[in-house]
């Protein structure tokens, strides 16, 4: 079995409610996001798995829908990077079947990885 990967990269900004007054979160911050998509399959004729330009709605979405947005104006949940992957990988699972997993990073150091 195989396992592909494709990264997209972002600039946004978001505001995390409900945190303690002084945590720096709470307050509007941005983050240049990566966010990597893993599909599993075996390669088809072409020897694919999946063709990275089937990929281009997900290209899409992520530069008109959260490129230089602010994510609290986008999404009607609290914008961490756990509650993003869930909802990015339900967005796009029926489109793509053969992904696997949704990882998002807001910084080098940390990241979340949602899999079914």
């Amino acid at each position: 079995m195989y396992t592909i990967s494709k990264e997209f990269h972002f600039s946004a900004s978001h505001q995390l409610h409900g945190l303690k007054n002084d945590h720096p979160c709470g307050r509007i911050h941005g983050h240049n996001y990566t966010l990597k998509i893993f599909l599993r399959g075996e390669p088809n004729k072409d020897g694919f798995v999946q063709d990275y330009n089937d990929l281009k709605p997900i290209s899409d979405w992520v530069n008109n829908t959260l490129d230089h947005r602010h994510l609290n104006d986008v999404f009607d949940f609290q914008t961490s990077v756990e509650n993003m992957s869930k909802y990015i990988f339900d967005l796009f699972k029926p489109e793509f079947p053969l992904l696997v997993a949704v990882e998002m990073s807001e910084t080098p150091k940390t990241n979340c990885r949602y899999e079914e």
